[in-house]
C-alpha cells in the first residue's frame, strides 16, 4: 500500500478511494469561465482539477478559484520557482512542478520551504518528452530512464524536507507507460497519479487510456488517474469512471449490460440501451439493468440482473432476475421498461 498525502480535504492513496483527476482548458485568470468548468467536472464526477499557471495573472486567480472551487485546486506551473511560490501563496491546494525545470538549488530550495510552510502535497514525474539526458543516453526512451528521471526529481524534493509527493511517468505508448509504472511501483510507496499522456482524440484516446489505466489498477497499482483527451474534460472524467467501474473500483453506480443485437433483433434495442445509459449514469445506486435484443438468450445471460428487457417479433418481454413478468407490445416497450427503471431507481 502506499503512504497517503492530501489534496485540500482528498486522501490520495494510503487505501483511499483512486481519486478522479482532469484539466481545466479556459485561461485560469478568466476565473469566470474556469470556475464554470470546474463545477461542470465536479457534476460530472471530478475529484480533484489542474489549473494552468502561466503567469501571474494565473498564479493570483488561484486565490478566487480556491475559495469558490467545489473541488481542490492542483497549480500546475512549469520554468518558475516565482509562480510556484505565488500559486501556493494563493491558496493551491497542490502543485505539480518538476525540480528540473523550476530553477537551480536556490529556486528549488524556495519552492520546498514554501511547499512545507503551507502543508501541501506536490506532484513530479516525467514523460517521454522530458527524461533528462543523462538518463536518455543511458536507458534510450524507456521504462527505466522514465523512472531514473521521475526518483530524480523525487529525491531533489526530499533533500529538501518535501515528502508528501505524488509520481507519475506517463508515455503516449501504452505498453512504455504500463512497463514505467510497474517498475515504479516495485521502487517507491510514494501515491502513484497514472494515465496514457497525449492519448489522442475521444475515439482513439479513451481505447488507449482503458487499456493502460485499466491494466494498472487491475494490478492494485495507481492512487489517482486522468484519462488524457483531445477532447472537453468533462468527457476524461466520464471516461475515468467508467474504467473504474470496469476494473470494480467503484460500486455505487447502475450497470447497463446489453447485447451487440444480430440479425435475431427485430426492435430497436440499440436505442434503448443507449437511452437507458444516460438516464442512470450519474445515479449512486448499486443495480443492474439489462437491454437485450432477443429471447434466445436475453432472460439467461441477464439472469442476476434487477431489471431487464428482451425483444421478440412485435413483442417484448421485461424480466426481473431472469423471470419474465410482463409482456408488452415492441411499440410500447420502450416507455414502459423506462418506467419500470424509474420505479426500480425510486425503491
Amino acid at each position: 500500500m502506499t503512504r497517503q498525502v492530501f489534496a485540500g480535504a482528498v486522501a490520495i492513496g494510503g487505501g483511499a478511494p483512486v481519486r478522479i483527476q482532469s484539466m481545466t482548458t479556459t485561461p485560469t485568470s478568466d476565473t469566470a469561465a474556469t470556475l464554470a468548468q470546474i463545477r461542470r467536472l465536479a457534476a460530472a464526477g471530478c475529484e480533484i482539477v489542474r489549473v494552468a499557471v502561466r503567469d501571474e495573472a494565473d498564479a493570483r486567480a488561484v486565490r478566487a478559484l480556491k475559495d469558490a472551487s467545489p473541488l481542490p485546486v492542483v497549480a500546475d506551473i512549469h520554468f518558475s520557482a516565482k509562480l510556484a511560490v505565488l500559486a501556493i501563496e494563493s491558496g493551491a491546494d497542490k502543485v505539480r512542478i518538476n525540480p528540473g525545470n523550476i530553477g537551480g538549488e536556490e529556486q528549488i530550495a524556495a519552492v520546498a520551504d514554501c511547499i512545507r510552510s503551507h502543508g501541501i502535497s506536490v506532484r513530479v514525474g516525467a514523460n517521454t518528452g522530458s527524461i533528462e539526458k543523462e538518463h536518455l543516453q543511458k536507458y534510450g526512451r524507456s521504462a527505466e530512464a522514465l523512472v531514473e528521471s521521475a526518483l530524480q526529481n523525487v529525491a531533489v524534493l526530499e533533500r529538501h524536507g518535501v515528502h508528501d509527493i505524488v509520481i507519475s511517468v506517463k508515455a503516449s505508448s501504452v505498453p512504455l507507460t504500463v512497463a514505467a509504472y510497474r517498475m515504479l511501483a516495485g521502487r517507491t510507496d510514494h501515491p502513484l497519479h497514472v494515465g496514457v499522456t497525449e492519448a489522442g482524440t475521444k475515439e482513439s484516446g479513451i481505447v488507449k487510456s482503458s487499456v493502460g489505466i485499466g491494466a494498472l489498477l487491475l494490478e492494485g497499482i495507481g492512487d489517482t488517474v486522468r484519462v488524457s483527451l483531445t477532447d472537453d474534460p468533462v468527457e476524461e472524467v466520464y471516461a475515468a469512471k467508467r474504467i473504474l467501474r470496469a476494473c470494480g473500483l467503484e460500486q455505487e453506480f447502475v450497470e447497463v449490460i446489453s447485447c451487440p443485437t444480430c440479425g435475431r433483433c427485430a426492435w430497436n434495442s440499440m436505442a434503448l440501451a443507449q437511452k437507458v445509459e444516460r438516464r442512470v449514469f450519474g445515479v449512486k445506486k448499486r443495480l443492474k439493468v439489462a437491454v437485450m435484443g432477443c429471447v434466445v438468450n436475453g432472460p439467461g445471460e441477464a439472469k442476476d440482473c434487477d431489471l431487464g428487457i428482451a425483444g421478440g417479433t412485435d413483442r417484448c418481454v421485461l424480466f426481473r432476475k431472469g423471470e419474465p413478468y410482463r409482456t408488452v407490445p415492441a411499440a410500447e416497450a420502450e416507455a414502459a421498461f423506462l418506467q419500470e427503471l424509474d420505479r426500480a431507481l425510486s425503491e
